[in-house]
């Protein structure tokens, strides 16, 4: 090769690339698993939530963009389950009787974004892997953008939210709490179904969520935050009644706000809350574009130190993972609110292994999708060390 061709960016002849590229391209296709798979899982036994009940007790799985029941089908011959108990719902009500914020209020900005966030890092690991600096520059450029349009679109459009993933509005679904069969209460822990009657008294227990079906479309989902957000807007002789727009994100702000408020009725509090959310989530688009120039300067920099940085960003994600994490039950343990049905002081949740809340064991684990970040990070350092081998012609 000619050094006119490298400096035309010309991608390499040397067969040395090959083994950091293909590892770099695996990277790419096990990021998208890990976004699918759920990340960690946590689970509440105690007992009153007997195993041939409750298998794994009251559990629920982290996925990077939102929560979802990770309870089962009863292994019972007497008793006869069409769908598993929404435990994403029943551990709200157990955290409620402790003083703890609702599950919906951990990392809004962060599920909301997750898509996004997971595509710039996936463009990144392409940048990684294509040869030649015009072949880069041009496919992170064209990925860049395709997420700009696609954020913009489903953020801050109407109806954008239909751009989102089936995943995310599931979630908003289950963290309002789905309809429950009949009978399903009758193993539930006696502290939690005295807590689920006053509330239910006050008002508080149970908005109107209509039934999901299990082969229910994003659509049908969206059609159902849609009827609740209907149901429960605030009737005013003075002021017409807020309109749904389907903007991602007020969608979002809607869904945070409605979840704090129905658990410690405390507008002004929540409100807060909901306004720095919503800020964080321009901020962090703003920032989103301003990172992917910059990424975009380091594209025609391949022989440079800083041009590791776009397999740094995917090696750090299990840790990153983590730190948000744990991060997050840092917050949960220490904003208590006094509205709770008897007081604690505040505490650090466990983040890895088991331990105590109360009257309830913890167990907190990583499920497999966290496997296959520490498996993307894992590919992405080799892979730059390989190319880090290479002769200087060869990193182009």
């Amino acid at each position: 090769m000619t050094s006119s061709d490298t400096a035309a960016g010309a991608a390499p002849r040397e067969p040395g690339g090959l083994p950091f590229r293909l590892l770099t391209l695996a990277g790419v296709a096990f990021l998208v698993a890990s976004f699918f798979f759920p990340i960690w899982w946590v689970s509440l036994t105690a007992p009153n939530y007997p195993a041939h009940t409750f298998p794994d007790g009251v559990r629920i799985d982290f996925h990077v963009d939102g929560v979802r029941n990770g309870c089962k089908l009863r292994d019972s011959k007497e008793v006869l389950e069409k769908e598993a108990l929404d435990c994403v719902h029943e551990m709200d009500t157990i955290n409620h009787f402790v003083g703890m914020f609702p599950i919906a209020s951990g990392g809004p900005v962060e599920k909301l974004l997750s898509p996004f966030l997971f595509s710039f890092m996936g463009v990144l690991i392409l940048g990684f892997a294509v040869p030649g600096t015009v072949l880069r520059t041009a496919v992170m450029g064209l990925g860049f953008a395709a997420i700009l349009v696609w954020m913009g679109l489903a953020l801050f459009q109407p109806g954008g939210v239909q751009y989102l993933g089936k995943g995310w509005v599931t979630g908003l679904v289950d963290s309002l709490g789905r309809s429950e069969d009949e009978g399903k209460d009758e193993a539930m822990h006696p502290v939690v179904r005295q807590l689920k009657e006053s509330l239910a008294k006050s008002g508080l227990a149970e908005p109107a969520v209509p039934k999901v079906k299990q082969d229910a479309t994003k659509a049908d989902i969206i059609n159902v935050l849609k009827s609740v957000f209907e149901q429960k807007a605030p009737v005013s002789l003075t002021e017409p009644a807020p309109k749904w727009t389907g903007r991602g994100i007020d969608v979002m702000a809607w869904h945070y706000a409605e979840s704090l408020n129905r658990w410690f009725n405390e507008p002004e509090k929540n409100n807060r809350l909901v306004r720095i959310m919503t800020t964080a989530t321009s901020v962090v688009c703003a920032g989103l574009a301003l990172v992917m120039l910059v990424f975009l300067w380091l594209a025609t920099k391949p022989k440079s130190a800083l041009f590791y940085a776009l397999a740094l960003v995917p090696v750090i994600l299990p840790v990153a993972f983590l730190v948000e994490y744990s991060a997050w039950l840092w917050w949960y343990g220490h904003s208590l609110n006094a509205m709770g049905a008897f007081t604690l002081k505040p505490f650090m949740p466990t983040v890895f292994g088991d331990g105590k809340v109360a009257q309830f064991s913890t167990h907190s684990y990583p499920h497999l999708g966290f496997g296959l970040m520490c498996v993307v990070g894992g590919a992405m350092a080799v892979a730059a060390l390989l190319r880090r081998s290479l002769p200087d012609e060869a990193k182009v």
